[in-house]
């Protein structure tokens, strides 16, 4: 289990965007919903990631 969780916070923050852009996406949220949930999430990560516009995360999920 501890395993996991480090693998969680250690995952690089272009697969994390993409993986909960998806998961959410599956959920029914809208990307005006999903991209501002992702942005405070990485805020709050253990490591924080660089502060990321809206625009670069749609960048990364949509190339």
């Amino acid at each position: 289990m501890v395993a996991d969780v480090l693998a969680y916070f250690g995952e690089p923050t272009e697969e994390y965007v993409r993986r909960r852009h998806s998961e959410l996406k599956s959920r029914g949220l809208t990307n005006d919903q999903i991209f501002p949930r992702i942005s405070a999430e990485l805020a709050g990560r253990r490591v924080a990631a660089p502060e990321l516009t809206l625009r670069q995360l749609r960048r990364i999920v949509y190339g």
